[in-house]
């Protein structure tokens, strides 16, 4: 396949941060990873995502998130993410 536009490209597409998270199934990551293989458009924008969740998750590490942004975060999602036992 010469353009990334066939049904198979665009299901891979949509699933792409699934699989890089492997939160799929074993059928479906071998399916994804089979059309990868055969697909050089497809397998570029997974290069893409890869290395885009990797400087993303090294950014997070590096930066401590501002303590106004985390409260409203909490607030929105009703969830104590920094375990201080308080929401917001």
């Amino acid at each position: 396949m010469d353009a990334c536009d066939g049904p198979d490209c665009n299901e891979t597409l949509k699933e792409l941060d699934l699989f890089l998270d492997a939160e799929l199934s074993d059928a479906a990551r071998d399916g994804i990873r089979h059309h990868l293989d055969g697909c050089p458009d497809c397998h570029s924008a997974f290069d893409f995502h890869a290395e885009l969740k990797q400087v993303i998750h090294q950014k997070c590490q590096e930066n401590e998130i501002p303590a106004d942004l985390l409260s409203r975060i909490e607030r929105c999602f009703d969830t104590d993410f920094d375990g201080d036992g308080v929401i917001g």
